[in-house]
């Protein structure tokens, strides 16, 4: 298994990952044209966050986002973890703890202190995951306002 930056390449792949993620996670059928642009957006732009991907034999198999957050309480920037998904037939195989290694590893490097995360509140299998890597909950509610177009 290796654990890499995501590159264009990837794009299609991470894109289809993606909406089977919105699909499972939260019952959300996504236009996969739309995804496959902002995952294309943000591998070509990395002010706006990047893709780290774990693949086996040259094939993607597991994924996740980091986009930014500046903290004006902590004059830092905290790191989001986003659109983790493992294939389905991957799982239990601890692919997505060697990705938050790799994350950790590499937030060290850029000197940055907090990662978080946020997750669908039924989704309970990757609570359980989350608590077992050392990710702890905490006590905020997201909020919304959306149509704004």
């Amino acid at each position: 298994m290796q654990i890499r930056k995501a590159v264009i390449t990837d794009a299609e792949k991470i894109a289809k990952n993606n909406v089977l993620l919105a699909k499972e996670s939260e019952n959300i059928n996504l236009s996969f044209e739309t995804v496959f642009l902002a995952v294309k957006s943000i591998i070509s732009d990395e002010i706006k966050g990047f893709y780290i991907v774990a693949e086996e034999n040259n094939k993607i198999i597991g994924q996740t986002m980091i986009t930014f957050e500046w903290s004006d309480w902590r004059n830092t920037t905290i790191w989001w973890i986003q659109s983790v998904y493992v294939q389905k037939q991957m799982r239990n195989k601890k692919f997505f703890s060697k990705i938050f290694e790799c994350i950790k590893k590499q937030a060290k490097k850029e000197n940055i202190q907090l990662l978080r995360l946020y997750v669908h509140k039924e989704n309970n299998q990757a609570k359980k995951i989350y608590k077992k890597i050392g990710l702890k909950k905490q006590p905020y509610e997201i909020f919304q306002y959306k149509n704004l177009i």
